[in-house]
């Protein structure tokens, strides 16, 4: 992976998730595209002549400038986390933001996207509302959510959810590559519950398969409830990275619909990468 792609809005959540991108390519030696949208509004009027193009230019230039009185304050966030030497470039698009981001992963062959969730509070309807959960659904890179609460610090164990499809292959393959440039281990898990149509036989023909990886361990627990086992299975591994495959929208959605805030914080402070089918 060798460019990121950041979409800001300059807020705490966006500079949190512009840190860790940042000390991802330190480690990655990637670049940042940091990305700013703004959409022009829709203009009608039958009352009065409008010089629409002096409003939209109007517009695009406040943006810009705004755009650009925020740079220095990146610029001074790197610097204060000794990460000034990450190459970092600065795009100020109009329209919608999953379109702009669909079309600068397009022409600019971005690797993945990091951008930030928001912390406890409202944080299922961040994440699975237009932004980040649009995102992740939509695009063909793999995204990396940053939730507000995480810091980022070395990253040592990285799980990876399973159900033993074919399709998860890819996928696992792709994060071991990852793992192995943070020198970090990776440990699959896959919940067994009473109704699963996973063999013995095709657990052993993974791990037969994955032999040689070292730094990859398979955790095969027992339990009827998928959603709350993983949520312990990120602390008692302390998990710097979930990581999964987005084959099964409504199953990841569900990981991150609940009413209780205590549950919740297990996860809350776990960055999210999603890859796609």
């Amino acid at each position: 992976m060798k460019k990121f792609l950041v979409p800001l809005d300059f807020s705490e959540t966006s500079d949190n998730a512009f840190i860790y991108a940042l000390e991802l390519a330190k480690i990655l030696k990637a670049e940042l595209l940091l990305l700013h949208t703004f959409e022009l509004p829709v203009i009608e009027s039958q009352m009065m002549p409008i010089n629409y193009a002096t409003i939209y230019d109007s517009i695009q230039l406040t943006n810009f400038d705004h755009f650009k009185e925020k740079l220095p304050q990146l610029r001074a966030i790197a610097e204060a986390h000794h990460l000034e030497h990450i190459a970092m470039n600065h795009i100020l698009m109009d329209g919608d933001l999953l379109a702009s981001i669909k079309k600068v992963i397009a022409q600019e062959s971005v690797d993945m996207v990091v951008m930030g969730t928001n912390g406890a509070e409202g944080w299922f309807d961040s994440f699975i509302g237009t932004n980040t959960g649009s995102v992740i659904s939509n695009v063909s890179v793999p995204v990396l959510s940053v939730p507000m609460g995480a810091q980022f610090s070395k990253i040592e164990n990285i799980a990876f959810t399973t159900r033993f499809r074919k399709k998860d292959i890819e996928a696992l393959v792709k994060l071991l590559l990852f793992a192995k440039k943070m020198k970090a281990k990776v440990k699959c898990l896959y919940v067994k519950t009473a109704d699963s149509d996973v063999t013995a036989e095709t657990i052993k023909r993974w791990q037969s398969h994955f032999e040689d990886e070292q730094h990859l361990q398979f955790h095969i627990i027992p339990n009827e409830n998928v959603i709350e086992t993983i949520e312990d299975f990120l602390v008692s591994q302390e998990i710097d990275i979930l990581a999964m495959l987005t084959y099964k929208r409504n199953f990841f959605v569900e990981l991150f619909t609940t009413t209780t805030t205590q549950r919740l914080s297990y996860h809350v402070q776990t960055p999210i990468l999603a890859f796609h089918e």
